[in-house]
């Protein structure tokens, strides 16, 4: 307990005690000398009875005392060991954060001895060759899938080998010696079953596509050649080329050469052209019925049905089998014998690029020179022989149909996206193209330069020659139009000039203008006929002729109505110029008379004239009505004979029972 604070109290205390009673006596108006003996009095008073409570309490005082001065004991005990604590606070922080630098450390000394374990597995798992991998390596078929798995991991090693010999590693040394030997072994394996798979395409009668199908099986042994034994690889590569250049040159040219035993016999020739006359080939023509052996004769203008070959059916049908047709004794044009050539040329030619793409890893121009250094002699082959034919050949409606052929034939490729035969495509239709172009200006030549004169008898139905352009032209334009050439079509152009210019040429021969105007119609009806079984009906040709023939048609018919109804068709006409002027009055007068009485006498005269007169008759003669029935003609007396137009037609359909 702290005395001197209770001392200090008990000292202030009467100090107060005055001062308050000092300013109580103030405001009382009590006297201040009396008041200060009362206070001083009882200050007394009271200090004494303090003293005997003190005295009183003074063991309690004294005890309390003692406590406090035990607790401020503890106390001071309590402050060094607090003390103690703080101090021993302070060096466990400082050894915590020794600690953690510790394990910071730690930490990164266990990565980096973890990195570097991850790196040292797998260097020695690579490192490691085991035991299974050289017992199957050396003996193990090639053709097992263990043999396969053992050699994809011994790739890796000999790739992970050369990697660390290129980073000087000493360990390297201890496995390149039983490495360098298990890839001897494995390479020396696959060149004896690769190889072996090659020599069994020269087996005759072999279908090479099997083989092929089993190295595509096995591609990675090629791959694992080429990464380890480029000269291995390089021997099995050209053996391949050499085998299947060989192979695919003896095959096409025995193929070849038996395809064309089963070609047509007779064929066309420089004197087969549209203008050549028919007695020239009397002779020919007595040699083709003369073979009973012959079944069919290919047809020089007309299509017939060779343009089937050109479906997507017959196109990529199944190729011809020679000696099957020979047995039968069959016989085909040379646009059959050409599409199954180029058929199995297509089909062999697409899937041996894929091959090589696939199992020799080539790609883009690469792909293209391996094709080509297998292909390049067949090709050659087949372009030689195909110029020598095509020199001699006048069959244009063949070469035509051979020239769209290649056209599919390049569509199928590009839509395989295989580009391997494109610039064969290209070589052919240069040779098919010009040739083509060389026949059909002879034909158009040797209808320029025929002299009607020497074609014999002449006769008003259609002559052989406009019909031999009938065929030719409806065969060419239809086959033209799935794949229009312009260069083909002005060719069409000048060709159906020249058959205009003959057939006006061969008209003239005749004497009489009716003659003529009868044999322009039935050849242009009969050309226009033929053309439109095949032609789009707004082809250049089919126009051209219907307008020609309704020019002539309608000549024809004014020709043969002229001399019954001459007048009354003269009448008709400068009557309706008239009308439509105003001026009919001028025609009032004995001549109309005549007109329509000379016709009343002639209509029923005409019961064999054709339906085109006939139609054209009757509109003349409702003209003639109604030109009479005009205010200007009604007081004629000759229109009391005229006959009925309703009895008129009754009668001319007796004549023509379809009228």
């Amino acid at each position: 307990m702290n005395f001197c604070w209770i001392k200090l109290n008990l000292s202030m205390f009467p100090l107060c005690i005055m001062t308050a009673a000092s300013s109580l006596v103030c405001f009382q108006g009590v006297d201040l000398r009396q008041y200060s003996k009362q206070v001083e009095a009882e200050l007394q008073r009271i200090e004494q009875a303090s003293i005997k409570d003190y005295i009183k309490e003074s063991q309690n005082i004294a005890l309390l005392h003692n406590q406090i001065t035990a607790c401020d004991s503890i106390l001071e005990r309590m402050e060094g060991m607090l003390s103690g604590f703080q101090s021993d606070l302070s060096s466990i922080s400082s050894e915590i954060q020794t600690l953690q630098q510790q394990s910071v450390s730690m930490n990164v000394r266990l990565k980096n001895r973890q990195a570097v374990r991850s790196h040292l597995s797998q260097l020695v798992d690579e490192l490691v060759v085991p035991g299974a991998m050289i017992s199957t390596i050396l003996d193990s078929p090639v053709t097992e899938q263990e043999f396969l798995e053992q050699l994809h991991e011994l790739n890796n090693k000999i790739n992970f080998a050369k990697e660390l010999s290129f980073r000087e590693t000493l360990a390297c040394s201890d496995i390149q010696d039983i490495v360098d030997r298990l890839k001897l072994k494995a390479v020396s394996k696959i060149r004896e079953f690769i190889l072996q798979k090659i020599y069994s395409f020269r087996k005759p009668m072999t279908n090479y596509q099997i083989p092929q199908n089993t190295l595509l099986k096995y591609r990675f042994f090629y791959q694992f050649l080429l990464a380890n034994e480029r000269t291995v690889a390089k021997e099995i590569r050209d053996e391949y080329v050499d085998t299947m250049s060989k192979i695919y040159y003896s095959y096409f040219k025995s193929y070849s050469g038996r395809l064309l035993k089963v070609q047509y016999e007779e064929v066309a020739d420089k004197d087969d052209l549209m203008g050549v006359e028919d007695t020239a080939k009397k002779d020919i023509l007595s040699s083709f019925f003369s073979k009973p052996s012959l079944k069919s004769r290919n047809t020089i203008f007309t299509l017939g049905q060779r343009g089937a070959i050109l479906s997507p059916a017959e196109l990529e049908g199944p190729i011809l089998v020679p000696h099957t047709a020979q047995r039968g004794d069959s016989r085909y044009p040379y646009e059959t014998l050409f599409r199954s050539q180029h058929y199995a040329l297509l089909d062999n030619g697409c899937r041996e690029y894929l091959f090589l793409s696939d199992f020799f890893m080539v790609a883009g121009n690469s792909a293209l020179d391996l094709f080509n250094s297998i292909m390049g002699k067949t090709l050659s082959m087949f372009l030689k022989s195909m110029s020598t034919y095509v020199s001699d050949c006048y069959d244009s409606i063949a070469v035509f149909l051979c020239i769209h052929i290649i056209l599919r034939f390049r569509a199928i490729t590009a839509k395989r996206t295989i580009p391997a035969l494109d610039k064969y495509w290209e070589a052919v239709l240069e040779l098919l193209w010009p040739r083509f172009e060389l026949i059909l200006e002879m034909n158009i030549h040797s209808i320029r330069n025929t002299d009607p004169q020497k074609l014999g008898v002449l006769d008003t139905r259609p002559h052989y020659i406009t019909r031999r352009y009938a065929e030719f032209s409806s065969a060419i334009v239809s086959i033209n139009q799935t794949f229009p050439n312009e260069r083909t079509n002005a060719l069409l152009g000048q060709l159906q000039v020249e058959v205009e210019n003959f057939v006006l040429k061969m008209a003239a021969e005749f004497p009489s203008r009716r003659d003529q105007l009868i044999f322009l119609i039935n050849n242009y009806d009969m050309m226009l006929s033929v053309l439109m079984e095949r032609a789009a009906d707004d082809s250049k040709e089919v126009e051209g002729f219907q307008q020609l023939l309704l020019a002539r048609t309608q000549e024809f018919i004014e020709e043969i109505l002229s001399p019954p109804f001459g007048g009354m068709i003269a009448f008709v006409k400068e009557a309706e110029a008239l009308m439509e002027k105003g001026q009919l009055d001028r025609l009032k007068n004995e001549e109309g008379e005549k007109n329509g009485f000379h016709f009343c006498k002639k209509a029923l005269s005409t019961n064999e004239e054709q339906s085109g007169a006939l139609t054209q008759l009757i509109q003349y003669y409702h003209g003639f009505h109604k030109i009479l029935n005009q205010p200007t003609f009604r007081s004629l007396a000759v229109r009391s004979e005229l006959i009925n137009l309703h009895h008129l037609m009754v009668e001319v359909k007796k004549h023509k029972p379809n009228f």
